[in-house]
């Protein structure tokens, strides 16, 4: 005969879920405003996910209060995991996502920003990416990817283009693909260990000695297929630059950000053990992905021609820059990939909102397509202040002194020294020397080339309003300033990741 089970409200320690629950609420809350009162201007609904977002902000300083007292936290029968890594990305996710919202606040009218279903999805995507990251349950971190996933796809598609619509169906199929992978590769943990559980599957392997290591690598090589399409990884990446060109400007940035972060916690969780376990065939395919994905990405962006194709080619080097600190997997690159996502959110939300602001509805005759180079060209005589702006964002994603970026990477390619690989540190310096020729690109563009049209410069702020400058020059401030915080951030962060055993 079965006995009752007893469970105490205590022990399923439920203040755990708060910082995924208040994201959710706010999502339902603006679904029942838009039922009984439709029609409501979309400032409404900004300042309502600021403000859901904020006290998310506020909950994860209670958390992080929590972490430092008592150090990681279970709940929800062991589910939820609320250690260090769990804190700081979340901090990087809420916090990026509190920069993104308010680009809704456009000059032009945008078909997606009038519809309240695109803020409730946004928040609902958010508290799928904090789930993702606040576990290391296989099943739960599927159930994240999957909620935020689904609605990354929609707002995609929302933007109402006939690009948007490729965008989300090539973005779908991507992550149909990771999803699959994802499963796969958890099911054959599963089989191996008889547990979901990234630490106890790492206890079982190691208990057995790692005996069934033909097993175990084929559950990696669909690990890493999944995270190769999350984190844009060289061959993975493919669509992903249609993806951002489809986009809005401003989403195309917030993608940048946000998912990959998410991706990033989760693969340092499941990857690291396997490194420091010695699985030497790991080490060389991650070794030559990080390689192949800052070196390729970067050589694909030197012969674009449109800028926010560039971006997006930029950001799939950094993702393999920054995925450098998991192959080396030592508490000072894990604590530098923290580090360089932080100050790399101001600079790429920055350089994305600047096109954002810039955004046209009709293309004139002389433009091949929104972003183009000519577009850009003699912007110091027309638009000075916008083209001094994008410069700095452009000299910091170089790596130039003493921008935010720049302390960045010299951080990780530091850690790379000291973890004892030598040669992949002169790998990302020589990747950021050939980055810096696409970047310069734009700015020789910006300063010594003559305007295509002379229109006094509203071309560069056609799209301008007074919440996206606030939002650009916030981005600004963080890229000039960085060096006053990097030390104060550093050990913060550092000691975040070596309390939860990174």
């Amino acid at each position: 005969m079965l006995s009752p089970v007893n469970v105490s409200i205590e022990s399923l320690n439920l203040m755990t879920l708060v910082p995924m629950l208040i994201p959710i609420v706010g999502a339902l809350l603006i679904i029942v405003i838009d039922l009984f009162k439709s029609d409501q201007h979309k400032s409404l609904y900004v300042m309502l996910s600021l403000l859901v977002l904020g006290v998310d902000f506020v909950a994860l300083l209670d958390s992080a209060g929590i972490f430092e007292k008592n150090g990681t936290v279970m709940g929800l029968f062991d589910v939820m995991l609320i250690d260090g890594l769990a804190i700081l990305s979340q901090f990087i996710i809420v916090g990026a996502s509190m920069l993104f919202i308010p680009l809704a606040l456009t000059h032009k009218r945008f078909h997606e920003f009038s519809y309240p279903e695109f803020f409730a999805l946004f928040l609902f995507m958010i508290a799928g990416f904090q789930f993702m990251v606040a576990t290391d349950n296989l099943i739960l971190i599927f159930v994240g990817l999957e909620t935020a996933s689904l609605a990354l796809y929609t707002l995609i598609a929302m933007h109402n283009r006939d690009k948007s619509f490729e965008a989300a169906v090539k973005y779908f199929t991507m992550g149909a693909l990771a999803a699959g992978f994802f499963s796969f590769g958890s099911m054959i943990f599963y089989a191996l260990t008889g547990s979901v559980e990234i630490n106890q599957i790492a206890a079982v392997l190691n208990a057995n000695n790692y005996e069934d290591i033909g097993f175990v690598l084929v559950g990696v090589v669909f690990m890493l297929a999944s995270f190769g399409f999350k984190l844009s990884m060289v061959p993975f990446h493919t669509w992903t630059p249609d993806v951002y060109e489809g986009s809005s400007a401003a989403l195309a940035g917030y993608m940048s950000i946000v998912p990959k972060i998410a991706a990033f916690v989760v693969a340092m969780r499941l990857f690291e053990f396997l490194i420091h376990s010695g699985v030497v065939w790991l080490e060389v395919i991650l070794y030559m992905g990080v390689v192949l994905t800052m070196t390729m990405a970067n050589v694909w962006a030197l012969v674009q021609t449109d800028v926010k194709r560039m971006l997006a080619y930029s950001s799939i080097s950094h993702a393999g820059f920054v995925m450098a600190a998991i192959l080396i997997g030592t508490t000072q690159s894990n604590s530098a990939l923290f580090l360089y996502w932080i100050l790399f959110s101001f600079t790429n939300l920055g350089s994305f909102s600047m096109l954002w602001i810039s955004r046209q509805k009709n293309l004139p005759a002389h433009q091949q397509s929104d972003h183009s180079y000519n577009k850009f060209a003699g912007m110091i005589k027309t638009a000075p202040v916008a083209a001094t702006i994008m410069a700095l964002f452009m000299l910091s994603l170089a790596g130039l002194p003493p921008f935010a970026l720049f302390w960045g990477k010299m951080y990780l390619i530091s850690s790379a020294v000291t973890g004892g690989y030598t040669v992949l540190a002169l790998i990302m310096a020589l990747n950021s020397a050939i980055a810096g020729y696409y970047y310069l690109k734009l700015i020789v563009y910006m300063f010594m080339k003559d305007p295509i049209v002379e229109d006094g410069g509203h071309v560069y702020s056609a799209n301008a309003t007074l919440p996206l400058k606030t939002i650009i020059g916030f981005a600004a401030i963080g890229t000039i300033f960085a060096f006053l915080a990097v030390n104060w951030l550093l050990d913060f962060i550092t000691v975040f990741v070596y309390n939860s055993g990174y």
